[in-house]
């Protein structure tokens, strides 16, 4: 289906002239995940570039992968002809193979992303964030000509940073079966640089936000329920914080490193614009111009990280930063969900009200 869409960053290469390291240049990317929200947003706006650079996208179209994501590829011939989707599994070597070896570099966004679903669902996140990374890993060591390998992580891997900001060096502490397969995925990528020398850099981005996000995250599942007048599930107190960072910027500095990081290195991609959930909340429900009344606090998650924040001097002194304030970034996306409704209720098919009732069914009627 058709849906609004514009460029949502620049080319990081070329608005970069401060960067001291020579960017690497990749006419053939594999893009794992590309279907998925951050994954996808990669795919646009590299692709938009046009500088001929050709893309396979590679996605299973779980729940959260969505085709219609990369709609704005398809309906433009040019971006079209330089692009090409196959449905698979990160995990099944056979398919996983043969688009390794034609690949430049490979870039995997392919994961379960949602801490909720890995707390009710913990195997599948274990076979996508780790089997999954060693068949790519695999793949790359035995290609003809080894590609560059990016492992796109999160910032929860550093468990919740209570003080200060956490630093690329800082121990890993995971406390979610999310976050303990993205840490598991990490590692791998390390024993596979130093045993085998393959190239290979890591991100790790704050948490995400703005257009084509699956209802099921915190910011688009309180914007869509709020459209429809239905109760928002705060959990405890609302009092975590988190440091929110646009989907452009975050696609932006994925592709910044792929192409200025040094080989073995993790870069944090911090978004700058900490916010506590109660006041991301109030400022989404003063844009829809709906009621507080709608929020209903909820029993908390087990094992919910109080704060995540991360210190990006790293990225900047590499000449990165991001460019989205949060007000700007949060306004755009509520305005993208009133204006893209056909897209999210489509979101909201399947399993999505088994999904909701099992998460959230008991903790709304407990809280009344």
């Amino acid at each position: 289906m058709p849906v609004a869409w514009r460029r949502l960053w620049c080319d990081p290469v070329a608005d970069r002239p401060d960067s001291t390291v020579p960017a690497r240049a990749f006419r053939s990317l594999l893009v794992t995940g590309g279907a998925g929200f951050i994954g996808s947003a990669y795919v646009r706006d590299v692709l938009a570039r046009r500088d001929g650079t050709r893309i396979t996208v590679l996605d299973k179209l779980t729940y959260a992968g969505n085709e219609a994501n990369l709609a704005p590829v398809r309906a433009d011939d040019e971006l079209a002809e330089r692009f090409r989707f196959i449905r698979g599994d990160i995990a099944d070597p056979d398919v996983v193979r043969p688009l390794v070896a034609e690949a430049d570099a490979v870039v995997n966004f392919a994961a379960e992303s949602h801490v909720d679903r890995s707390i009710l669902d913990p195997e599948a996140f274990l076979v996508t964030g780790v089997i999954g990374v060693h068949v790519l890993l695999e793949a790359c060591r035995t290609a003809p000509a080894a590609p560059r390998f990016l492992q796109v992580s999160t910032d929860e891997v550093y468990g919740s940073v209570d003080e200060g900001h956490a630093r690329e060096d800082a121990p890993l502490a995971p406390r979610s079966p999310y976050a303990a397969a993205k840490a598991a995925g990490e590692l791998l990528v390390h024993s596979y640089v130093i045993t085998h020398g393959i190239d290979a850099v890591i991100t790790r981005g704050s948490n995400t936000y703005g257009p084509y996000h699956h209802p099921e995250k915190l910011i688009p599942l309180f914007i869509t329920n709020a459209i429809d007048d239905r109760p928002l599930p705060l959990y405890g107190d609302g009092l975590q914080r988190r440091d929110w960072l646009y989907v452009g910027d975050h696609a932006a500095g994925v592709d910044y490193v792929l192409r200025h990081g040094a080989s073995g290195d993790t870069y944090n991609l911090p978004g700058g614009t900490e916010q506590t959930n109660v006041d991301t909340v109030r400022m989404l429900l003063e844009r829809l111009g709906k009621p507080w009344s709608l929020v209903r606090r909820v029993e908390d998650r087990p094992g919910h990280d109080r704060r995540y924040a991360m210190d990006g001097s790293k990225i900047a002194a590499l000449g990165w930063s991001p460019r989205m304030s949060f007000g700007q970034g949060l306004a755009e996306t509520v305005d993208w969900y009133l204006a893209n409704e056909a897209w999210w209720r489509a979101t909201r098919s399947g399993d999505w009200d088994a999904y909701y009732e099992r998460q959230y069914g008991p903790r709304l009627r407990s809280a009344g």
